[in-house]
């Protein structure tokens, strides 16, 4: 099993309905946070289930949620049938678009799950994808220092703020023999330090790169934007 495979099928990363829904509800109004206009086209790569995409949509001219995942892809479909500004489109499809086409380019919790070299090749991608002047945010990514006890004690403290507690303890016990651990013992999680990322993304060619405030409940992660020069 790939991690696309695994965000293909059904899987328990979401310890509860409301875990799911107060995760999506919080990376929309992150993402809503570095929206430039109200008419600005904006891509959100690796964007999940997206269960708020319809106020992101509501917060920008055009909104492309991009899913490698066919299955997430036909949900979104679903979900999002009625809104006229949102293409729901394939990694492929996403090379397929003309160049300069987003104002903003946004990529949540998804390079874990990718090689450098992926990184590197997307970082270009996405470069070639904005208009001059455009922002890309790179977010929640993973540094090397951070343990999975220190995801697990952030998932707990989000879980007593949004009243969870109980789900999340209970999900943290399953997750010991999840396909996720599994997953994550034989592929790993590729890590970043803060010089690192930022240097990848400079070395593809975005100016002011700069560290953010992290997407999400976890501040032991990091979100770094750069702009693509005009």
């Amino acid at each position: 099993m790939s991690w696309r495979d695994f965000w293909n099928g059904e899987h328990a990363i979401y310890v509860s309905p409301r875990h799911k829904a107060l995760h999506y509800r919080q990376i929309a109004t992150d993402l809503i946070g570095h929206i430039p206009t109200r008419d600005a086209v904006v891509l959100d790569h690796g964007c999940g289930e997206a269960l708020d995409a319809a106020r992101v949509a509501s917060a920008c001219g055009r909104l492309y949620l991009c899913e490698a995942a066919p299955s997430v892809r036909e949900k979104l479909r679903a979900m999002l049938g009625g809104k006229a500004n949102v293409s729901v489109v394939s990694p492929e499809e996403v090379e397929a678009l003309p160049e300069a086409t987003f104002d903003l380019v946004v990529a949540n919790s998804l390079i874990q799950y990718l090689s450098r070299a992926e990184l590197e090749a997307l970082l270009v991608l996405w470069r070639g994808k904005l208009k001059p002047g455009g922002k890309l945010v790179v977010a929640d990514v993973i540094p090397p220092d951070v343990s999975p006890l220190t995801d697990a004690s952030q998932l707990l403290a989000f879980a007593w703020r949004g009243g969870f507690l109980i789900a999340a303890l209970a999900g943290l016990v399953r997750t010991v023999f999840s396909d996720y651990r599994k997953l994550r013992a034989q592929y790993g999680l590729s890590t970043y330090t803060e010089t690192d990322i930022a240097g990848l993304i400079r070395a593809a060619g975005y100016d002011d790169v700069q560290p953010q405030r992290n997407f999400g409940h976890n501040p032991h992660r990091m979100t770094f934007a750069g702009t693509k020069p005009a």
